[in-house]
């Protein structure tokens, strides 16, 4: 796993840990999830870096279930992680949500 990832699964597995024990989507972690964790690789304003851009309007061509599938899964043999480790499938759904809004960078 590449060292700029690490850090990051870890501050997850402590940022969600009680989100995932009661159920609940603690909407503030997963937003600082999304810039600062998955901002790691594809930029802080989520422009692309390391991983694609992940504007909503570069997202469009996804159908929701997909884009979920690969939060999840991840993507085998790149740097992509699975986060299903990590995440809840409400979670999961949540992040898609907010990637697919308009307003987010």
């Amino acid at each position: 796993m590449p060292r700029i990832i690490a850090p990051s699964l870890v501050s997850l597995c402590l940022g969600l840990g009680i989100a995932q024990a009661s159920e609940t989507v603690d909407t503030d972690a997963l937003t600082r999830l999304v810039h600062q964790d998955c901002g790691s690789c594809h930029g802080l304003a989520l422009k692309g870096g390391l991983g694609p851009d992940l504007r909503s309007e570069n997202l469009t061509h996804h159908s929701p279930e997909s884009l979920k599938s690969v939060i999840l899964d991840g993507i085998p043999d790149t740097p992509m992680p699975p986060w299903r480790p990590l995440m809840t499938d409400a979670e999961a759904d949540w992040v898609t949500r907010y990637l697919l809004k308009p307003e987010v960078e």
